[in-house]
């Protein structure tokens, strides 16, 4: 990454002024931010005017680039003719139906109902409390817990960030809160014992997890949380049949299924859903992200219809459901989801996702067979990994102290490519609008961004 000038007035005042999420305090000191100043379709640009193809969509999220005009368009004109107004005391707008009803058909959840938020992590603690609401009518008050997974992300806000099996959203905060506990992440690359097939691992991942239900009480159980694919912890695709038998064990146990689908809907994994990717059944999802290609803060949780019965008959004595957020069912947000949902739609997303993402994954395996540092490539769709190890026999990974894969960050960016580490895990989720020319720029540049990093490990 190419060191900012911080003499420059916004890095300073940045510096000055700003806390960065997800940032090294000392770090952004010392080095300054990088100024973004600009976007045209897959790139974006600095303050210097150098481009760089952003092979991440911003934050897995700007699934239509970093400007597209039609967006732009349904924005300003929805905010000529109503800038903000909300859905409490049944107030709603003609786009809130249209949307919602746009989102129960798309996700498959026949008779069920959505409901808008701002936030990923505000859908997901939505999830969680209508589960609570669900057993609660159905004299199970006591089943309160949830389970999620190792190295799974949910989300920053109290509750979502208790749901993360990820350490570093943590240790500041005293978390993860009691009642929230984690089972093991479905890898296969690094979860399989030796002399064990997929199988058998999917059987143990089931049978830890009955344990662990067993353990705690079903009683006090109310869910379980998932992503189709796990993006956030490393882009870990299950194996085959996995969800349906973590299914078949939360059945059994009387235990809600909750999907985030927060990084894997819209395309994202080569189907209209992650759900439809690996297989899995939830009674809830929450979408977020591509929703509106994160052109405007929105989210939703689509639920089945028990879930929504549940919460009328909680207040069939005439009190309100007592959640929500200011600005749920954001006009403008309602109107650039609906928008993105023409524009994928139009574009044929599903196809268009699972044709770049074959080519890019097969430059990824191309370049894999050559690397003595790549151990894994995997993902789904436009939804792809790199895992880069010490040993590609033995699987061992660099010493921590390395940084190895923030070093690929650091090269990739001088290289005019935005890519994601996650340990030593490369990410690329790039703008589903990318092209033939521009998957081919990606794996160049991470062709050569390996050939660097090889060289400073000593390889």
């Amino acid at each position: 990454m190419t060191k900012p000038v911080l003499s420059n007035s916004i890095a300073a005042r940045d510096v000055a002024f700003h806390i960065h999420s997800q940032t090294n305090p000392q770090l952004i000191e010392r080095d300054g931010p990088l100024v973004v100043a600009r976007g045209e379709g897959v790139r974006v640009f600095d303050a210097a005017g150098k481009g760089y193809l952003d092979a991440m969509a911003g934050l897995w999220c700007a699934s239509l680039g970093f400007t597209n005009d039609r967006l732009a368009a349904a924005a300003a004109k929805q905010y000529a003719e109503l800038g903000f107004y909300h859905t409490f005391f049944q107030r709603t707008q003609e786009g809130v139906a249209t949307l919602a009803e746009k989102l129960v058909e798309l996700t498959g959840m026949e008779g069920g109902k959505a409901y808008f938020a701002t936030s990923g992590s505000e859908a997901n603690e939505t999830m969680v409390k209508l589960a609570w609401v669900y057993h609660t009518v159905r004299g199970k008050p006591t089943k309160r817990k949830v389970i999620a997974r190792e190295r799974a992300f949910h989300g920053s806000t109290i509750a979502a960030a208790s749901m993360c099996g990820l350490e570093f959203m943590h240790r500041e905060f005293g978390l993860p809160l009691p009642g929230f506990l984690h089972t093991l992440c479905p890898s296969p690359y690094r979860g399989m014992l030796e002399g064990e097939d997929e199988a058998a691992f999917v059987e143990r991942l089931a049978d830890e997890l009955e344990k662990l239900i067993l353990r705690e009480g079903p009683d006090s159980i109310a869910a379980f949380i998932a992503e189709p694919i796990n993006a956030g912890g490393g882009i870990i695709v299950p194996p085959a049949r996995y969800f349906a038998r973590i299914e078949a064990v939360l059945k059994k146990y009387d235990i809600l299924f909750l999907d985030d689908e927060i990084v894997c809907g819209f395309g994202r994994t080569g189907n209209w859903f992650g759900k439809e990717t690996v297989g899995a059944k939830p009674q809830m999802m929450a979408l977020a992200k591509g929703l509106s290609s994160s052109y405007f803060p929105i989210s939703a949780v689509v639920v089945a219809p028990e879930i929504y019965e549940a919460l009328k008959e909680f207040n069939k004595a005439g009190g309100n459901f007592g959640h929500g957020f200011t600005n749920s069912g954001h006009p403008v947000g309602v109107a650039i989801a609906l928008e993105a949902i023409r524009i994928y739609e139009e574009m044929n997303v599903v196809e268009h996702v699972r044709k770049l993402g074959a080519r890019l994954k097969g430059h990824f395996d191309a370049l894999a067979a050559a690397s003595p540092i790549i151990g894994e490539v995997r993902g789904a769709g436009l939804m792809l990994g790199i895992e880069i190890v010490a040993d590609k026999e033995t699987r061992v990974p660099f010493d921590p102290h390395l940084q190895a894969g923030m070093q690929f960050d650091r090269i990739a960016y001088d290289n005019g490519l935005i890519a994601r580490c996650m340990g030593d895990v490369l990410g690329f989720s790039p703008p589903v609008i990318v092209t033939e020319d521009d998957v081919d720029e990606i794996a160049d540049k991470v062709a050569r961004s390996l050939k660097s990093l090889e060289a400073y490990l000593g390889r």
